[in-house]
């Protein structure tokens, strides 16, 4: 399992979003606070083929077997507990890594993400870009999905990001992100998990994400206890590439 690390002390793992890889976090990487130890992995199937791609077991891959993955690798690193932040498919494995083992997880992220399963429509669209990853790869991905993944302010103000958006998405191969896209369409409502949670809690998103809008960032922080809600302006789905230096600054406040 490919993994990025920084920094030492209090650990935080960081999950990346689909469909992208720990690249992702390399901004927050690169500047990780006294006292913190950042460590992002690659989710099963990203990045691309490796010498044990054969055999990463992904027919049938789930949300929790992601999180289960992480937590193994939490026991690899001798990490017994971390916070956790997760942004958009990042935050569904949190919520995986929850109901495997809660006692585990010291503090919680949740950028631009949701906790309810797919509609029926949502469903219906994965079909379809599974199709369209099966038939043109990767590179069609990036080309559906970046004018979406990234705010309209980005866009226009921060060109390089775009085209560096559709190098991260273009690493990974057909198999992983095909897989995602199954695991993503049968994941589990985690609404019931919201009330529950005890550990400090921060909900982040942006007022241009036309993919998870703030409304359901709100809600979020409504129902989980005591939780903080930061919405970035100016901000789409990916926002610690988006506003990185602010919003490293709101993980560690």
């Amino acid at each position: 399992m490919r993994y990025l690390e920084s920094g030492e002390g209090q650990a935080l793992v960081l999950l990346h979003a689909f469909p992208l890889s720990a690249d992702q976090w390399l901004p927050q990487l690169h500047r990780v606070p006294k006292g913190w130890r950042f460590i992002a992995p690659d989710l099963r199937g990203f990045r691309g083929a490796g010498p044990a791609f054969e055999d990463a077991g992904l027919d049938g891959l789930s949300i929790d077997d992601y999180a289960d993955d992480v937590i193994q690798l939490m026991l690899h690193l001798e990490v017994e507990r971390a916070a956790v932040c997760g942004v958009s498919m990042g935050g569904y494995v949190a919520f995986g890594m929850l109901r495997r083992a809660p006692k585990r997880v010291t503090g919680l992220v949740l950028a631009n993400t949701r906790a309810t399963a797919d509609t029926d429509e949502a469903r219906a669209g994965r079909d379809r870009m599974i199709d369209l990853a099966t038939r043109e790869g990767a590179a069609a991905i990036a080309r559906e999905m970046v004018p979406k993944l990234l705010g309209a302010t980005s866009r226009a103000e921060q060109p390089d990001l775009e085209d560096a958006v559709h190098r991260l998405i273009q690493m990974n191969s057909t198999e992983g992100i095909v897989a995602a896209l199954r695991a993503l369409k049968s994941r589990p409502d985690s609404t019931p998990l919201l009330g529950t949670i005890t550990c400090p809690t921060l909900v982040i998103s942006g007022d241009e994400d036309v993919i998870i809008p703030s409304k359901e960032a709100e809600a979020l922080h409504r129902a989980i206890p005591g939780s903080t809600l930061k919405i970035f302006p100016k901000v789409g789905h990916l926002s610690n590439l988006e506003t990185a230096s602010a919003f490293s600054q709101t993980l560690v406040l």
